[in-house]
């Protein structure tokens, strides 16, 4: 049965034309929902490094760079609480939250990467979340607006 409003590509899954919604919409509904939650993942991070240092695996001279855990703390607060927010604008389908949310991925695993030694296994699944967050928005970022 062939539907004259959908093409079907020789790369993907039949898609809609005509500057509606495509199935990678979903995409970036979970990019969006993964920075929320990453956001907060990043703020839980930093207040547990602010309250109990002793938490982690390592101290403080054990991390890729080596500084305080109030230093760590302070910044995945404060990437937190941006990363929230920009994930909110991804879902409402916000352009400058689609390249705040490419960048604070980035920046978040770069971040994690140099936090991997206090709490490997935790880091680990963030930086996998930050490079699906960076795919999903980088090749089908404008696609929410079609859903408005």
């Amino acid at each position: 049965m062939h539907n004259p409003e959908f093409r079907t590509g020789t790369t993907g899954p039949e898609v809609p034309t005509g500057g509606r919604a495509t199935l990678w919409v979903g995409w970036l509904l979970f990019a969006g929902a993964m920075m929320t939650l990453v956001g907060v993942f990043h703020a839980i991070a930093g207040v547990v490094a602010l309250v109990r240092r002793d938490y982690f695996v390592v101290g403080p001279d054990g991390l890729v760079v080596q500084v305080g855990y109030t230093s760590w703390g302070w910044v995945h607060l404060i990437l937190g609480v941006i990363t929230l927010l920009a994930g909110i604008g991804v879902i409402r389908g916000m352009r400058w939250a689609q390249i705040t949310g490419i960048v604070l991925a980035g920046l978040g695993a770069l971040l994690n990467f140099a936090f991997l030694p206090a709490y490997p296994v935790w880091t680990t699944v963030m930086i996998a979340l930050d490079v699906l967050v960076i795919y999903a928005l980088a090749v089908h970022g404008d696609e929410v607006k079609a859903l408005r």
